[in-house]
This record gives structure tokens, C-alpha cells and sequence, in this order.
């Protein structure tokens, strides 16, 4: 395999709207028509950067709410890491953040592993990184 990527990171979510807005507002991503299958009661978004990486959030009427994640540590999906190119945009992101009341798990700060961060959860509580 000489280049290996990947292509997108698929979200189940309980109020789809909500979380687009959120990965755009915060995040810049681009933004498909919704897609709606009423047949499975399905729908979904694919949320793009330019660079070709995606995120899909996913509704369906059948989703558990109680899948969610109430607890940091859970088996599973740990994290999306969104690099923002520097530490003061790390620091503005993470004020921007709070001001908005997203709840901060840590940060700013400089990790064992080297890497400047701020740790947050989204809208439904799925833990978001910002870092360098």
C-alpha cells in the first residue's frame, strides 16, 4: 500500500442539525445536501475540507439514545484531533469554546507526547482535540 488515508469518519448523532452546525461553524468544514432515506429513516450529511478529509454525521430513528457517550472513557471512538496550524489559534479556539459553553475537558496545554491541546466535548458529547 504505498498511500493510505483516511477517506471519511462517519458520527451516529441524535440531533443531526445541531451537530452540523457546530462542525461548521467551529470547524470550517463544507457541507453536502442532506441526504434523506424516509424508507430506513436515515439521514446524514458529509461534512469536507478542502484537503479531501470528511466527517458524515448519521441520524437513524432506530438510534439508542443511550449509546451516547456520558463518560469520557468509553469503549470505542476515543477522539477527532483537529490540527489549527499553530498555538494561538489553539488558544482563540479554546476561549471561542467556553465563551460558547462547550464543556473543556483540559487544556491549553503541552502533552507528555508533544503535543499542544485543548480537549472538548461537542454538542453530544463526543471528545473533540484542537492542536497544533
Amino acid at each position: 500500500m504505498k498511500h493510505v488515508k483516511i477517506e471519511h469518519i462517519a458520527i451516529w448523532t441524535v440531533d443531526l442539525e445541531a451537530m452540523r452546525s457546530f462542525y461548521q461553524t467551529y470547524f470550517g468544514f463544507d457541507c453536502n445536501q442532506k441526504y434523506v432515506n424516509e424508507k430506513k429513516g436515515f439521514s446524514s450529511y458529509f461534512l469536507s475540507f478542502p484537503d479531501g478529509c470528511r466527517l458524515e454525521l448519521m441520524h437513524s430513528e432506530k438510534l439508542n439514545v443511550e449509546r451516547q457517550h456520558h463518560d469520557r472513557f468509553t469503549g470505542g471512538y476515543a477522539h477527532i484531533a483537529f490540527s489549527l496550524g499553530s498555538r494561538e489559534a489553539v488558544d482563540n479556539m479554546t476561549e471561542k469554546l467556553i465563551s460558547d459553553g462547550f464543556e473543556k475537558l483540559e487544556g491549553p496545554r503541552m502533552t507528555g507526547d508533544g503535543y499542544y491541546e485543548s480537549v472538548f466535548f461537542d454538542p453530544e458529547r463526543n471528545i473533540i482535540e484542537l492542536t497544533i
